[in-house]
């Protein structure tokens, strides 16, 4: 039996639409065995991940820091520092007070911690203290003491001659003497200190009786 155009063209139309269901079919089964497939384990791990890891050489450990130097005992005793004779030129009412000790955050404290000499006297009628301190503090420590004299007080040369002695006076409800001379560093504080010339001659004695080294 021979077919009309239109019933050819039919059945081409009809292949090919079969031919593509299959070639789509065929294509969907290919990316689902994809989609399926394990993945595949990757390759051993790089040295760098390793060492991010801690499996490299261990960190350079940090060096301890060096200690500063320490202060230098003061072994003098108060009688020393001041005699008994130049006590009494200077007030004959003062007297050894039995029941001094530094106050917490004063320089005579720092002192005192620095194993320094710390001493203090008793005016008998006013009750008034003079404190006075001597240190030899660590030299490294030295620079920094005299910048926050600088800083804080005023100079006196009357103390004695700089750069070999460096005195200096702060004000204040309790008046305070700083002297750097070599080695020494020497604090005195008292509310009977007004200004720089009252405790003038209680520093040249103590200057006289410290070590110059």
């Amino acid at each position: 039996m021979v077919l009309s155009a239109r019933s050819r063209s039919r059945s081409v139309l009809v292949g090919r639409t079969a031919a593509a269901v299959v070639a789509v079919l065929a294509g969907a089964l290919t990316l689902s065995a994809c989609a399926h497939s394990p993945a595949k384990p990757s390759g051993t791990p790089s040295s760098a991940a390793t060492m991010a890891a801690g499996g490299g050489a261990s960190a350079t450990p940090t060096p301890t820091p060096t200690p500063s130097d320490p202060p230098t005992p003061v072994t003098l005793a108060c009688d020393q520092i001041v005699t008994a004779d130049q006590l009494y030129a200077f007030n004959p009412n003062y007297g050894a007070d039995p029941g001094y000790a530094p106050k917490a955050g004063s320089l005579e404290k720092k002192i005192a911690d620095w194993k320094g000499a710390t001493c203090g006297w008793l005016n008998q009628t006013s009750n008034e203290v003079i404190e006075i301190a001597v240190a030899k503090p660590p030299a490294s420590e030295l620079e920094s003491l005299k910048n926050a004299a600088v800083t804080s007080s005023q100079p006196v040369p009357t103390y004695g001659v700089p750069p070999q002695i460096e005195g200096y006076f702060k004000p204040g409800t309790a008046g305070e003497v700083q002297i750097f001379r070599g080695p020494y560093w020497i604090v005195a504080t008292s509310t009977a200190f007004f200004e720089p010339g009252d405790p003038a001659p209680l520093m040249q004695n103590v200057l006289a009786n410290v070590p110059a080294s």
